[in-house]
């Protein structure tokens, strides 16, 4: 099928990429010339393990160009892929505004009887209105419209697109199963189809349920600290229980970051508020979450009344592995925060090249995670990633006398001699002093 992909960040591009290694002929479209001269020339705009390999053999193979002329992207198409990476502000807000603009000037030039499929993080709603707009401006092109919500991870981005568990669809009618069905048998057959305002609903529910779970296993975690319990054998107890199941998401450790699970919970959020609904559970996630957000500070500050001259050792400062995205990074907060109590900080990153400008000569950044321990008194694990590990098991590290580890979510554990040194993560147990008799 002849397709157009709307906007090529991570989710448009790990879209365009892998439908075009599917045969079909796909233009990504997006507005900024500058990424699509790097596109036709093999580079992706964000970092994805294997993504530039695809994107170079789609090209190469004549499945996949990218431009920026929105009339020559989708004057042909028989389908609309609406990726956007939905942009938010730093309280999680949604601009809305910018994808639905964008998305309605593109139906001006799209064939009659197109299917515009819409995978970007938007409020359940908003294919209704997509719908409404185009039959009050163009009711002589019966466009389809379908919603299957976007469920990328990071790093596994690839996989994850051409290996589903399923697809949750949401359609109008029956008669829309016809031409999706054809598009997406290259994909997966394991389709769940449901209304349009399901599908929209699913994908905030499941980021929903994801939050809460992971707030909720951090505060049991909180309380585990403080009366001697493990976190990680309370997990097991609560994962071998059958009404919860072995891939619950109840690990405890480090807050969720960046956009995606926030956005989300912001929508429900703003719907109740419309409706004047109480939610007062989904309503506590964030402040949770956000309250967890400073977990390493509070470390930090437990075993260091002054941070003033400690070398502090991060390893890892994207926002999670598998990506070169520094924004809503735990660690760059942390990183700020540490400056601010005149810490000497040492960093370490596998792809990230540059520091940012307002570090400049503030922070030292390593090539070697244990040239990075020296002279440090504290070892901070920020992004989880492999290579960490892979250097532990091959060195010896020498630790200065007091040395702590920070480690949200033992990570590092079983590659350390925690004899040696004091270790932290999030929901290991306190000592207590108990005399039984």
């Amino acid at each position: 099928m002849k397709i157009c992909v709307m906007r090529i960040w991570h989710l448009g591009a790990v879209t365009s990429a892998c439908l075009a290694s599917l045969g079909h002929t796909v233009v990504g479209l997006d507005e900024n010339e500058e990424n699509i001269n790097r596109l036709n020339n093999g580079q992706s705009p964000i970092f994805e393990p294997n993504l530039d390999e695809l994107i170079k053999h789609g090209i190469d193979a004549g499945h996949l160009s990218f431009s920026a002329d929105a009339l020559l992207a989708v004057h042909e198409a028989e389908v609309l892929w609406v990726a956007f990476d939905t942009p938010v502000d730093e309280s999680d807000i949604a601009d809305i505004d910018y994808v639905l603009t964008r998305v309605k000037s593109a139906l001006r030039s799209l064939p009659a009887s197109s299917l515009i499929i819409v995978s970007s993080q938007l409020p359940v709603g908003t294919i209704a209105i997509l719908e409404l707009f185009a039959q009050e401006n163009y009711p002589n092109k019966f466009f389809i419209f379908a919603s299957i919500p976007e469920n990328l991870r990071l790093g596994k981005a690839l996989d994850i697109f051409l290996n589903p568990d399923r697809l949750i669809v949401g359609i109008r009618s029956a008669a829309a199963k016809i031409p999706l069905q054809n598009l997406l048998s290259t994909i997966t057959k394991k389709i769940e189809w449901m209304s349009t305002e399901s599908a929209e609903m699913t994908k905030h529910a499941i980021n929903a349920f994801l939050a809460t779970s992971v707030t909720f296993a951090n505060e049991v975690a909180a309380i585990c600290e403080l009366v001697g319990a493990d976190a990680k054998e309370v997990e097991r107890g609560l994962k071998t229980e059958s009404r919860i199941g072995p891939k619950a998401y109840l690990s405890p450790g480090g807050p969720f970051a960046g956009g995606t699970l926030a956005r989300d919970i912001v929508f429900l959020g703003g719907i109740a508020k419309i409706n004047k609904l109480p939610t007062p559970l989904l309503s506590s996630v964030l402040l949770s979450n956000d309250a967890h957000k400073n977990w390493v500070k509070r470390k930090l500050l437990e075993n260091f009344t002054n941070l003033k001259g400690k070398t502090v050792a991060i390893w890892g400062l994207t926002y999670k592995v598998g990506t070169d995205t520094l924004r809503r990074s735990l660690s760059v907060d942390l990183c700020d925060w540490l400056l601010e109590k005149g810490a000497i900080i040492h960093v370490v990153d596998p792809v990230v090249k540059v520091l940012p400008a307002k570090w400049k000569s503030k922070i030292k950044k390593f090539d070697s995670p244990m040239d990075s321990l020296s002279k440090a008194n504290v070892l901070v694990v920020g992004t989880e990633w492999p290579q960490f590990r892979d250097v532990l098991k091959i060195n010896i590290p020498q630790y200065s006398i007091g040395f702590v580890v920070i480690d949200a979510n033992r990570f590092l554990k079983d590659y350390l001699d925690t004899n040696l040194v004091k270790y932290i993560a999030v929901g290991s147990p306190k000592k207590l002093d108990i005399n039984i008799e």
